[in-house]
């Protein structure tokens, strides 16, 4: 019994092997999988329009052209600036609007300032007493002064040749016993006195009539220099809080408002800035039709918004490196993994289309 049930599954097992033989050489026989028969190529033959009625990007002109199609967006004729402030702060007044044109170095945004021009204030004070001082220094005494210490060193010359007198007579009357040795030491302590007032009085007086010496000119106007550059100090300080244009252009948002803390190293600009006096379209052109664009030839982009409306234009710029999609739409099936050329196109319109709206552009292929 044992032997037949053994008999049994050695013939079952060899059955088995000769059907995966017999499948494995009908599906070589076939061919690939992924080669298509005749009912898949006749299916893919089949006329079918393209989305929302629009133009393949290979349809042809009715000149016996063709178009080559991509996402594209609107854009500013030159790149949108960032415009951020310099320091830190609360934002006091936003001088614009969204919408509004700017001129080059326009203010924009101005932070608050109370401190910084306290401190201006503060160095203004300092360098018009630094001024004053220079101004003294350098140009002298004045005349009545002069004339002040002349006659104060000539008083005090009549007094101490007065009391040189005086002691010269205290002598003699000590000598003839008319006078005491206490009266001549008064005497001498009396001119000594008057001497050195004198000579003191004479050394100003030659002072104030030669005028400052070159190192008290040099110290004050030492003094003034510095004062001047804490004041222009404080001045760049005041006038970094004021945010201005670095371009002409419109400004199309504004990320802060009145009240609002800024802090520049947050790398967040507080305003943002574009030349819309002309548009572009940067359109995506697939890896396989980058051959197929010149600069110079005319195309067009359409919008949702503006429905079976056509924005002319013309190729003015095609990038010299392939990358990755710069526009993706929300269709679940788009490849994202494929390569494109920026080509860049400008419109004649500047005044419908916006910055920033995702649009579709057709160029014409070469």
């Amino acid at each position: 019994m044992s032997k037949l049930v053994a008999h049994w599954k050695t013939l079952a097992s060899v059955v088995a092997l000769v059907g995966m033989i017999l499948f494995i050489g009908r599906s070589v026989a076939a061919g690939p999988g992924t080669s298509p028969n005749d009912r898949d190529r006749a299916h893919a033959a089949r006329p079918v329009a393209p989305l929302g009625g629009g133009t393949d990007s290979h349809a042809d002109f009715a000149q016996g052209g063709s178009l080559v199609a991509g996402n594209g967006m609107v854009e500013p004729a030159q790149p949108e600036t960032k415009v951020a402030g310099q320091l830190p702060g609360r934002i006091a007044i936003v001088l614009v609007s969204e919408g509004d044109r700017v001129e080059t170095n326009a203010a924009l945004v101005v932070m608050d300032s109370t401190v910084e021009k306290a401190a201006l204030e503060a160095a203004e004070a300092d360098l018009a007493t630094a001024k004053a001082t220079y101004a003294r220094v350098s140009h002298g005494n004045r005349a009545e002064d002069v004339d002040s210490a002349l006659a104060d060193a000539t008083s005090a010359k009549a007094k101490a040749d007065n009391s040189a007198e005086i002691l010269a007579r205290a002598r003699m009357l000590l000598e003839g016993g008319a006078a005491t040795a206490d009266d001549l030491d008064k005497a001498k302590n009396a001119a000594a006195a008057d001497d050195a007032t004198h000579k003191s009085l004479a050394a100003r007086a030659r002072a104030m009539t030669a005028g400052s010496r070159y190192e008290d000119v040099a110290e004050a106007k030492a003094k003034v220099v510095a004062t001047e550059a804490r004041r222009d100090q404080a001045r760049a300080t005041v006038e970094r809080l004021t945010v201005r244009a670095p371009i002409a252009g419109q400004v199309l948002r504004i990320k802060y408002r009145e009240g609002e803390y800024y802090n520049p190293t947050a790398s967040e600009s507080l305003l943002i800035l574009g030349d819309t006096t002309k548009l572009r379209v940067r359109v995506d052109v697939d890896e396989r039709d980058v051959s197929r664009v010149k600069v110079g030839t005319p195309g067009f982009a359409v919008a949702d918004a503006w429905a079976g409306r056509r924005f002319a234009g013309k190729v003015v710029e095609i990038g010299r490196r392939m990358g990755r999609k710069n526009v993706r739409t929300d269709d679940p099936v788009e490849r994202i993994d494929t390569k494109i050329l920026e080509v860049v196109l400008e419109l004649d319109d500047s005044t419908t289309l916006v910055p920033g709206l995702r649009v579709m552009g057709y160029l014409t292929a070469g």
